[in-house]
C-alpha cells in the first residue's frame, strides 16, 4: 500500500468513498479502471459485485438504493461502457435512485489522439446525471468523490457521474477527502400547504391526493390517509412507483392505470388534484385522437411537494393545518387461499399473495401480464413492491439482484419477470448465483412481446404477418430452464398455479437463487 504522501488518485477515491459510507461497488471494469480495481483489492471495506454487462451493473445499483436508502457506486469502462448502462440509468433517474457512477477514461494526454475507445463521456453522462465532473488531476479525485457522494444523497435528482482519466487514477498525490454534509431538500412552500389545505376543505370526493416517489412509503401513506379520511378525498399513486410499502396492515393503495383510456376514466371526476411528490398524470405515449394529459382539462393541480422535496414534511404540514386526527386504515383484504388451475393474471396474484413470506421484496417487470396484480395482493404479508419506473425494459432482474444485496441477504426477493424483457439482462442470474442471493424468479413465459401487440393496436396500426413475426418469441422458443442452469441458477418449468406455488414455497427455504418458468 502506498504511503499517504504517495497515494494514487484511485486509492484516495476508494478511501474517500468508504469514509463517506459508500461501501458497495457494482462493477464491469476495463483497462482504464485497473488501478481503481487494484485499490479496491488492497483497501478493505468495499464489497465488489461483478456484473457481466453494464446495464446489469446500473440496474443493480438502482435496486440497491431503493431498498438500502443509500447510494452504491458503479464502475464502468469508458464511454461505451456507460452507454451500455444508460437504459437502467434512465430508469434509476425516474426512480430517484442515488448512485455514484465511476467511469474510466483515456489518460488526459492520450485523449487528443482519438484512440478507438475515446468518447464524449460527459455528454453521455449528462443525459441521465444531475451531477457530472471529470477529475483532471490525482489531487482532485478525493474531493470530487466527496462532492459526488453528496450529490447522490439528495432527494430525486441524485445520479452522480465521476469521470476518472486513467492518469488521474494511477498518478500520485491523491488526498482522502472528508465526507460533505447532506444537502437539505428545498423547503416546502407555505402557500402550497395553504392551497392544498383549502382544496381538501372544500372539495370532498372530487379531490384526489396523488402520491409519488417517497409518498409511497408507509409513513407518508399514513399521513395521506388521515387527510383523505377527514376530508373525503381519494388517494391514488402515480403509475411510476419506485418502491411501494404494502400488504397487510398498510393502506390498500392503487395506482393510476397504465392504459390511457382507463386512466382518463379514473381521473375524470376530480376537480382538484394535490400532487405529493408526483408529476401531473400523462400517458406514456401519444395516441391518435386521444389526449396526452389524463386528468380533466379543467382540473386544478396543486403542487404540494415536488419530487425533490420532503414529501413526509409536506403532508405533515397539511395535517397540522387542518388539525385532522389519526385514523385507522379501512379493513384490509384477507390473505388469499392457495389457488389452482391454469395461470391467469388474477390467479398469479392470488397465488403470490398466499405464499409470499413476510418482509419479501417484489421486483416487478411482469409488464402486460401483471397489470392487475395489485387488487389481489393487498392482503399479502407486509412487503415492498419495486416497479419499472422509466419504461426502459430490462430492469427487473438487475433491480431484484441489487435489492437482495441492499437488504443484506436477509429478505426473499421475488422477481416477476416477463420473458421478452428478461432477455435484455439475463446475465443478472449469473451474479445472483455468484453471490448466492435469495432471489426467486417467476419467469412469465408467453413467448411474445405481448405489450407491443397491445401498443400496435393502440396506435391504430393494422396488424399483419410481418409485424406479428417481429413480436413473436416462439420461433425458436427460448429455453429458460437451460439458460438459467447455464448461469448457475437451479430452474424448473411449471404449467399450473399449484405447481408454481409449490416451487416458490420450496425456494423460500434456499439460501441461493431459483427460477420457475411459468408457461402462460
Amino acid at each position: 500500500m502506498s504511503q499517504a504522501n504517495e497515494m494514487t488518485g484511485a486509492e484516495s477515491l476508494v478511501r474517500t468513498m468508504i469514509a463517506g459510507g459508500v461501501d458497495t461497488c457494482f462493477a464491469n471494469p476495463g483497462t482504464s479502471e485497473m488501478h481503481f480495481v487494484a485499490a479496491l483489492d488492497q483497501i478493505p471495506g468495499m464489497r465488489c459485485v461483478l456484473g457481466l454487462q453494464e446495464n446489469v451493473v446500473t440496474g443493480m445499483a438502482d435496486g440497491f438504493y431503493r431498498i438500502a436508502d443509500r447510494p452504491a457506486c458503479t464502475l464502468l469502462h469508458c464511454g461505451p461502457g456507460l452507454a451500455n448502462g444508460l437504459a437502467n440509468l434512465h430508469n434509476a433517474r425516474r426512480a430517484g435512485s442515488g448512485m455514484v457512477n465511476i467511469v474510466g477514461d483515456q489518460a488526459t494526454y492520450h485523449a487528443p489522439l482519438d484512440a478507438p475507445l475515446t468518447a464524449d463521456i460527459e455528454a453521455l453522462a449528462r443525459t441521465v446525471s444531475a451531477w457530472v465532473r471529470t477529475s483532471a488531476r490525482p489531487q482532485d479525485v478525493g474531493q470530487d468523490a466527496a462532492a459526488a457522494m453528496q450529490a447522490a444523497r439528495t432527494i430525486a435528482r441524485n445520479l452522480a457521474t465521476l469521470i476518472l482519466p486513467s492518469d488521474s487514477s494511477w498518478g500520485r498525490g491523491g488526498v482522502v477527502a472528508e465526507p460533505l454534509p447532506k444537502l437539505r431538500a428545498p423547503a416546502i412552500d407555505p402557500h402550497a400547504v395553504e392551497a392544498a389545505a383549502a382544496a381538501l376543505r372544500s372539495g370532498g370526493p372530487n379531490v384526489l391526493i396523488l402520491l409519488g416517489g417517497r409518498g409511497f412509503r408507509a409513513v407518508s401513506q399514513r399521513l395521506a390517509w388521515r387527510l383523505a379520511h377527514a376530508s373525503g378525498a381519494a388517494i391514488l399513486g402515480e403509475f411510476v412507483a419506485p418502491r411501494v410499502e404494502r400488504g397487510a396492515g398498510r393502506l390498500p393503495l392503487e395506482r393510476i392505470p397504465y392504459d390511457t383510456d382507463a386512466a382518463t376514466k379514473v381521473l375524470a371526476r376530480y376537480t382538484d388534484i394535490v400532487l405529493v411528490g408526483a408529476r401531473p398524470p400523462v400517458s406514456f405515449f401519444a395516441y391518435p385522437d386521444k389526449p396526452s394529459r389524463q386528468h380533466a382539462n379543467d382540473a386544478r393541480l396543486h403542487i404540494l411537494a415536488r419530487p425533490e422535496q420532503d414529501v413526509e414534511t409536506a403532508l405533515a404540514a397539511v395535517v397540522d393545518a387542518l388539525g385532522v386526527p389519526d385514523a385507522a386504515y379501512p379493513a384490509g383484504a384477507d390473505r388469499p387461499q392457495r389457488v389452482t388451475g391454469k395461470p391467469s393474471p388474477e390467479g398469479l396474484a392470488r397465488m403470490l399473495a398466499s405464499v409470499m413470506p413476510e418482509g419479501a421484496i417484489v421486483s416487478d417487470e411482469s409488464i402486460s401480464f401483471g397489470r392487475g396484480l395489485y387488487a389481489e395482493t393487498h392482503g399479502a404479508a407486509p412487503h415492498d413492491w419495486l416497479h419499472l419506473t422509466g419504461g426502459a425494459i430490462g430492469d427487473g432482474l438487475p433491480v431484484a439482484t441489487g435489492a437482495a444485496i441492499g437488504a443484506g441477504g436477509s429478505r426473499r426477493v421475488i422477481s416477476l419477470q416477463a420473458d421478452g424483457s428478461a432477455m435484455y439482462s439475463l446475465q443478472s442470474l449469473w451474479t445472483q448465483a455468484r453471490e448466492r442471493l435469495p432471489v426467486t424468479t417467476v419467469l412469465l413465459s408467453n413467448r411474445k412481446y405481448n405489450i407491443l401487440i397491445g401498443e400496435y393496436k393502440g396506435v391504430g396500426a393494422v396488424p399483419g404477418q410481418t409485424a406479428m413475426n417481429m413480436l413473436d418469441l416462439s420461433n425458436p422458443g427460448i429455453g429458460w430452464v437451460k439458460l438459467a442452469e447455464g448461469m448457475g441458477v437451479e430452474a424448473v418449468q411449471a404449467h399450473s398455479l399449484e405447481q408454481c406455488a409449490d416451487m416458490l414455497e420450496a425456494s423460500f427455504h434456499l439460501a441461493r437463487p431459483f427460477l420457475v418458468e411459468l408457461v402462460i
